[in-house]
């Protein structure tokens, strides 16, 4: 269903036969050329009031992380681009005995090798020198050993992040059986079924209102297993690529056919490389474009090829004005006007991207256990909004579009 703007509208009328126009009694019909001066007034005025919102996006993110990392000096630092990152920590990717023993030369201490088996490749973790900060470690580690595939252990971020609560017991519930859908964000609360929940991050599991909240939109359009890497539990650099990677492939190993991410971050080599492999073990993945505005740069994982991006719309169809970009776009959903379940168990509201994330993850699963091509399914299913066709604000249409969650 395409919509049509104001211009257009007007432009509509000014077009309709002069009987129809002089049949209501007391309307006087103005000058088209008035019309449309006023038009192009208000459409000015429109792009320069979302042009100010876009950039007031921008430099609230850019904001949000200079605190993040003032406060939290001890764990996090800047990477060479100025991005959050673990402090003093760089990732190797399957580094040979020769490159470790050059790092180990120049004063780079090995803090453990990941053996991430179902993905097939590994990951080391290097301990940058005293006295060398994270950017200038990057170029060090770059021209010491020039072959080696390395990256910064790069932070994500949920949107609408909100407290944690303390958790009083395990989550650990079955499911009835179908398409295993994984979830890579916090922990959910006790309110919230699950299949199976493992923990990547210092004290995890630990519940948070988001985990709660995207696990229960999941469970509440998808009846089969659920399984949640929590990558955040109490780690102040928690929702680092490393942990997403650990996860993922927890995940894969444990049978999920589609992973859900409603987290975003910068494009790290270590976390494209996991998910490339897992779409090679055929997992579809499912990312939640962010909620940084159009004006931020591409959100990943959902920019990394293959990804299945997800934007998102009010209970009007409407793009969310913070809703922030990807390199490609596939689906929208709602992601606001709904209600999700917090880490107490109580009905919240929530507004988001990454609320819309697993109520098109969840259409998926149920396109793959029917079978098929479920990119077909899902177009099949997909409103058409915006302009005709696949656009750049709600992509190849609208999924789920009658969901409310709970």
């Amino acid at each position: 269903m395409a919509r049509f703007s104001l211009p257009l509208l007007l432009l509509a009328a000014l077009g309709a036969p002069l009987a129809a126009q002089v049949a209501l009694p007391g309307v006087a019909v103005p000058r088209a050329g008035s019309v449309l001066g006023e038009v192009g007034d208000l459409t000015g005025q429109t792009l320069d009031r979302t042009a100010r919102q876009a950039r007031d996006l921008a430099r609230s993110r850019l904001q949000r992380i200079d605190r993040l990392v003032r406060s939290n000096r001890s764990s996090i630092e800047r990477d060479a681009r100025g991005e959050p990152a673990r402090r003093g920590e760089l990732l190797l990717i399957d580094a040979g005995a020769d490159a470790l023993r050059t790092a180990r030369g120049a004063g780079y201490r090995i803090l453990e090798t990941v053996e991430l088996a179902e993905l097939g490749f590994s990951v080391t973790r290097l301990q940058v020198p005293t006295g060398r900060d994270l950017d200038e470690a990057e170029e060090h580690l770059s021209a010491l050993i020039p072959e080696a595939a390395f990256a910064p252990d790069n932070l994500h971020f949920p949107a609408g992040k909100t407290p944690a609560l303390a958790i009083t017991s395990a989550v650990s519930r079955s499911a009835p059986g179908g398409v295993a859908v994984g979830m890579i964000d916090g922990a959910p609360g006790k309110m919230v079924a699950v299949t199976g929940m493992r923990g990547f991050a210092a004290g995890a599991p630990y519940p948070s209102n988001h985990g709660s909240a995207v696990a229960s939109l999941l469970a509440s359009e998808h009846g089969g297993p659920i399984r949640v890497a929590d990558v955040y539990g109490t780690d102040k650099a928690g929702g680092n690529a490393l942990a997403i990677a650990r996860g993922l492939g927890w995940l894969v190993g444990e049978g999920s056919r589609v992973v859900t991410i409603s987290l975003v971050g910068p494009k790290n080599p270590v976390l494209e490389r996991a998910i490339a492999a897992a779409r090679r073990r055929g997992v579809v993945v499912v990312a939640a474009v962010g909620n940084d505005g159009p004006a931020a740069p591409p959100a990943y994982p959902a920019s990394y090829d293959g990804v299945v991006a997800v934007t998102a719309v009010d209970g009007k169809r409407r793009a969310l004005i913070e809703a922030g970009r990807a390199l490609h776009l596939d689906y929208a959903a709602p992601g606001a006007d709904i209600r999700a379940i917090n880490a107490k168990g109580k009905r919240i509201r929530v507004r988001g991207t990454s609320f819309a994330t697993p109520l098109v993850a969840a259409r998926l699963a149920r396109a793959l256990q029917k079978g098929g091509d479920w990119r077909e399914a899902i177009d099949r299913e997909a409103v058409d909004l915006g302009r005709k066709g696949v656009d750049p604000v709600f992509g190849r249409g609208l999924v789920c579009g009658d969901c409310r969650g709970h």
